[in-house]
């Protein structure tokens, strides 16, 4: 094909839910082709797209956008239509986002299966690998499977293959190792019950220059989203408030419980599996002003925080006190969002860590303090976004039904820890420094959380204020 005109995917990357930049000046910098996959009557290409920023911000990103062509239009895909292009033969070929386009992922199945017997398999500039599943006695990807994409993901594209795997394509792409598929690579291997298991992953280039663009994984044909299970809670509660928590039907504590079951079993694997190590005082004083300068960058953008930020700084002084903080590899950015309810239990996805930041980082050791602050943020969001939902009007039960919610939150959070802290045993670390380590870190996502929905959702930046207040003494 001749050169695609950049114009053209400009229009189509504001037209999607993944792109990042939407509402940002910007510019398709470059437009570099990775690999080729070809079928009878069908090519597909998949192309790194460049994105340069012209706002006072600016920056550089990369996303993956992979296109099939076809001579002729392709209504059962005409709305992933991103436009058309001549080819070198002067005829005109129609050009669809490919991960719409049944045909063309059915290509990507077959170099995964391809690689089942040797582990790794290369095709048009594509490298598939294969992990072995463990119990798994024969390949779960042979006989026809039908793609279909999934709606309402958001940074990345997801492809389900019937209700036996789903494909997470990775949209905004970075040089390096993924740390969704290293960690959940780890997990599988390691025979963890918690995680969707890895059946491989594809890539392309090598070495400091590697290019991770997708993960296959294990669909879960049971599996319920973790917040919409709930808020699903929450709104049974809220029909009769009447009812205590532990009357109704809403009661969330033993569910939350085993969460905190399943996350303990992840922290603990990801102990044995990666390198853990106990850090001395420098590190809880760099913890303590990294907290300190994401609260300054708050107060920037969020006034209101402004009457909590004495008693936040102390919270993070407690934490550069510390003598030491024992360090492991993490989630990294968990909420019950992250979470999925499945027939065996509670399964834990999503492992990429905090969007935005680059892999490397990632990847450094963490408190686990901070994944299980996250989960104590998401059980205070949850009533919250209910209780918001229900209100306006005349209503005499509103004020039991706000008292129904902080009570479902308190007991959904208090049993989640306790939980937690039991099944973790030496890992839990000891009582006066898992107290300072919480507090910093809840307050430190709470001040995230302002942030965000300052920009994003306005309305809702009374839950985090109203949360900091409760941390701030207010």
């Amino acid at each position: 094909m001749n050169d695609i005109d950049p114009a053209m995917l400009e229009a189509y990357l504001v037209r999607t839910r993944w792109f990042g930049g939407k509402g940002r000046p910007f510019g398709v910098a470059g437009i570099a082709s990775l690999a080729r996959l070809d079928d009878p009557g069908r090519t597909v290409t998949v192309h790194l797209v460049t994105v340069e920023y012209t706002d006072e911000e600016g920056g550089v990103e990369q996303y993956q956008v992979p296109l099939s062509a076809y001579e002729e239009t392709e209504d059962r895909i005409g709305h992933a239509l991103v436009g058309s292009v001549e080819g070198d033969d002067g005829r005109v070929r129609y050009l669809y986002d490919a991960v719409h386009d049944r045909d063309a992922m059915a290509l990507w199945l077959d170099g995964f299966r391809a690689a089942g017997d040797a582990g790794t398999v290369e095709t048009g500039g594509l490298r598939f690998h294969r992990v072995a599943v463990a119990g798994d006695e024969e390949d779960p990807l042979v006989g026809e499977l039908r793609s279909s994409p999934l709606t309402g993901e958001q940074s990345n594209s997801s492809v389900k293959f019937d209700d036996t795997a789903i494909m997470k394509v990775f949209r905004k792409v970075t040089p390096g190792v993924n740390p969704d598929i290293e960690i959940h690579e780890s997990l599988t291997r390691g025979g963890s019950e918690h995680v969707a298991d890895l059946y491989g992953w594809v890539e392309t280039g090598d070495g400091e220059n590697v290019l991770q663009l997708g993960m296959l994984q294990r669909f879960l044909r049971t599996a319920a989203d973790g917040f919409e299970l709930a808020t699903g809670s929450v709104r049974t509660l809220m029909a009769e408030p009447q009812l205590s928590v532990e009357e109704s039907g809403g009661d969330f504590a033993g569910e939350a419980e085993r969460l905190g079951e399943a996350l303990a079993s992840v922290h603990h694997m990801l102990r044995e599996r990666f390198p853990a190590q106990l850090r001395g005082h420098d590190t809880a004083a760099e913890l303590a002003a990294a907290m300190d300068g994401r609260l300054d960058q708050a107060r920037r953008v969020v006034p209101e925080i402004e009457a909590y930020a004495d008693r936040l700084r102390s919270a993070y002084a407690a934490v550069g006190s510390l003598t030491g903080i024992e360090l492991q590899r993490i989630h990294g950015d968990l909420h019950l969002g992250q979470t999925l309810r499945t027939s065996h239990g509670w399964k834990i996805v999503d492992f990429e860590g905090e969007p935005g930041r680059p892999f490397a980082e990632r990847a450094l050791p963490d408190s686990p303090w901070r994944d299980v602050a996250g989960m104590l943020r998401s059980f205070d969001y949850a009533p919250r976004v209910v209780e918001m939902a229900t209100a306006g009007g005349e209503d005499d039960e509103a004020e039991l039904r706000a008292q129904r919610a902080r009570e479902w939150s308190a007991r959904a959070r208090r049993h989640f820890l306790e939980a937690y802290i039991a099944a973790a045993g030496d890992g839990a670390r000891p009582e006066a420094e898992r107290a300072v380590l919480l507090d910093a870190y809840v307050a430190d996502k709470a001040v995230y959380e302002a942030m965000y929905e300052k920009r994003n959702r306005p309305s809702w930046i009374t839950i985090p204020l109203a949360a900091l207040a409760r941390i701030g003494g207010a």
